[in-house]
């Protein structure tokens, strides 16, 4: 598969720096590309689940916050990430199929902040159109959670790491 980049398109980079030493710091992000040599064979797309509009209260050790895609259309799914920042507790992807049922397809019980990977999938799983994609995240903004900067404070999105996000990630391809 394939990521597909229109021309002119611009290339943007989202960086978040955890730990600043106050001074100017130099900065050595790359990326890489890879050009195909043939027209491929699937494209795949990418979709966030995500929700902006949160409020974590001030000393809430298990805070709930859910977001949700419905595919429109049969899609393959081939892999899943996530991002929170310093509260951030778990994660969990479920599927809701049309019938009603429910199927956990990612579950992160102990999330870490410094440990944040795209999973992918042995095999492309199978989602039929009017599946419901639903993400839901847990926070901790307790003291009892010593990555917490501020547990006396509410907190909602942000772009910094004493702010939060609540961002999932899935790449599919379309049947």
């Amino acid at each position: 598969t394939v990521k597909r980049i229109p021309a002119g398109s611009k290339i943007v980079l989202n960086l978040h720096y955890s730990k600043t030493s106050g001074k100017v710091e130099k900065d050595r992000s790359m990326v890489g590309l890879i050009f195909a040599k043939k027209p491929p064979q699937k494209e795949s797309l990418t979709r966030l689940i995500t929700n902006h509009y949160f409020q974590i209260p001030p000393g809430a050790e298990n805070h709930k916050v859910t977001a949700c895609w419905t595919a429109k259309d049969d899609i393959h799914l081939v892999s899943a990430a996530l991002h929170m920042h310093y509260r951030g507790k778990a994660f969990e992807y479920i599927a809701v199929y049309p019938d009603g049922t429910q199927e956990k397809l990612l579950n992160i019980p102990g999330f870490d902040f410094n440990w944040q990977t795209t999973y992918i999938l042995d095999q492309p799983k199978f989602i039929p159109a009017g599946t419901v994609m639903r993400t839901v995240a847990h926070f901790d903004n307790s003291a009892a959670n010593p990555a917490n900067p501020a547990p006396e404070k509410a907190v909602r999105w942000g772009d910094q790491t004493w702010e939060e996000m609540m961002i999932g990630y899935t790449d599919y391809v379309w049947e």
